[in-house]
């Protein structure tokens, strides 16, 4: 990394060569080019065939992603307002993953800049593409793309989500593959600026010494409270930062726009409430983390009594193969409650399902930060939702019945009359900072407990749209309040 000041403004920036000749321009309100950075054959270039899809025309692989890159460039140039070019610098490579998870992708700016005319906030560092946009021209003597896009080669193939692609139509119907155009905006969103430059994991800014002396804040910072503590990010030392960041539910956004959108867009918080002889023995209600997959919570409501699901000799974890005899006697015409692990949410809910229960309650295996359910299976009609490990044992330890009670635990899955998901107490929309720290998560997301789901979460997630912005999408009104 090095640094290079140029007048009214600085940049800090990494090294970039570029080889590969641009591959696609959207125009609109803000020019959009895409630069493909593979080599022949791979990514972008692949010759595998490939029949048209969902409106996509391309005759093979690689020439499908670049259509459907060029259609998400399309939606986030008709959106933006820059005079300037923006450049994304692309390629696909493989990235993590495992059998169950993946990284589908990872972007962000390629260089940041304070100080400069036109800048809202002075001390404050800009993404490459926001600082352009706000300088009225381009920032740099030097120019590269202003952002770097990276997308996952392997997905599909044994070992990586194995089964699962990328559906490469333009059209969101993905069926129980991942959507890329979905993915796309997702990741230009990062390199626009929905991210902060500050290190979460060891509290320091961008730009200060091994002892975390200097720097500053970026843009987001100004805008990210703890609410425990009333303290914004860019007010905070780096020991205090460090602790913010693994508050689940402490972060909040204090945009104006952001929060003024919050009642059109997300609805009540899923809960799950006790009743019967249970309620006396655990709390009566508890928070839940809702399944991307099934109906939503609340429409209706569910009300049943709570079965706990037990281990068969057949399977490698709770609910993962069919239900046998007294697993299914236990569920029928219940919710039942089983342990995550070992095999997808999807399939322990389906199993769930064919043994004819009439909701699922999940309960982690670990002591995490309380999250949703991802996955995708259309067939799934029933609704289910996600505890943590403490609450799943309250619950399970509520399930024994006394003498004469035949009732047992009675849940009921309903939504909030008072709270809003995603969102703390005053209504302002929680920021993703799971304890423990996640590397290229934390902090520059959207909290998974938004409901509806928002493109900028963490995980990607099956009802998704292909809009960034009201009244289904909350990412444009972020980007407006850091000055877009």
């Amino acid at each position: 990394m090095k640094s290079n000041k140029l007048p009214s403004l600085t940049l800090i920036a990494a090294a970039l060569a570029l080889s590969c000749a641009a591959a696609g321009t959207a125009q609109a309100a803000a020019t959009i080019t895409i630069v493909n950075a593979n080599a022949p054959g791979v990514g972008f270039n692949e010759t595998t065939p490939a029949a048209p899809v969902g409106g996509n025309t391309g005759t093979t692989v690689g020439q499908q992603r670049l259509i459907a890159f060029t259609h998400a460039a399309n939606i986030w140039g008709a959106t933006l307002t820059s005079a300037t070019p923006i450049v994304i610098n692309a390629v696909f490579r493989p990235l993590t993953c495992t059998a169950t998870g993946a990284t589908l992708g990872s972007a962000g700016a390629t260089r940041v800049f304070s100080d400069f005319t036109g800048a809202p906030k002075t001390g404050t560092w800009y993404s490459y593409a926001l600082a352009n946009k706000l300088y009225g021209s381009e920032a740099s003597t030097t120019p590269v793309p202003q952002i770097n896009a990276n997308f996952n080669s392997e997905l599909g193939k044994p070992g990586c989500l194995t089964g699962t692609s990328f559906y490469l139509g333009l059209d969101a119907n993905h069926g129980t593959n991942i959507d890329f155009v979905a993915t796309l905006l997702h990741e230009m969103g990062h390199g626009l600026g929905f991210q902060t430059f500050t290190n979460g994991l060891s509290g320091n800014q961008l730009g200060a010494d091994a002892a975390g002396v200097g720097g500053l804040p970026s843009a987001w910072d100004h805008f990210l409270l703890d609410n425990t503590t009333n303290k914004l990010w860019s007010a905070m030392t780096p020991e205090e930062r460090r602790a913010s960041s693994l508050k689940p539910t402490g972060l909040s956004w204090t945009g104006a726009r952001v929060n003024a959108g919050v009642p059109t867009v997300l609805s009540a918080t899923p809960q799950l409430r006790l009743v019967g002889y249970g309620a006396k023995q655990a709390a009566n209600l508890y928070s839940v983390g809702a399944a991307d997959f099934g109906p939503p919570i609340g429409s209706p409501p569910v009300s049943g009594e709570i079965a706990k699901v037990a281990l068969q000799a057949d399977s490698p974890g709770v609910a993962c193969t069919p239900f046998n005899a007294a697993n299914t006697a236990a569920v029928y015409g219940k919710i039942a409650l089983v342990s995550r692990g070992t095999c997808g949410f999807t399939f322990k809910v389906k199993n769930a399902q064919l043994a004819g229960a009439i909701g699922v309650i999940v309960a982690d295996n670990v002591q995490a930060a309380l999250s949703g359910l991802g996955g995708v299976d259309p067939t799934i009609t029933i609704p289910a939702v996600r505890v943590t490990l403490a609450d799943g044992n309250a619950i399970a330890a509520s399930l024994v019945k006394p003498n004469g009670d035949m009732a047992g635990t009675v849940g009921k899955l309903e939504l909030s009359k008072t709270l809003i998901a995603g969102t703390d107490s005053q209504q302002r929309m929680t920021m993703y900072a799971p304890n423990p720290y996640e590397s290229g998560s934390s902090i520059s997301h959207f909290n998974t407990s938004a409901k509806r789901n928002q493109l900028m979460e963490p995980s990607i997630s099956a009802d998704l749209t292909h809009s960034v912005t009201l009244p289904v999408d909350l990412t444009f009104e972020l980007l407006k309040d850091i000055g877009w």
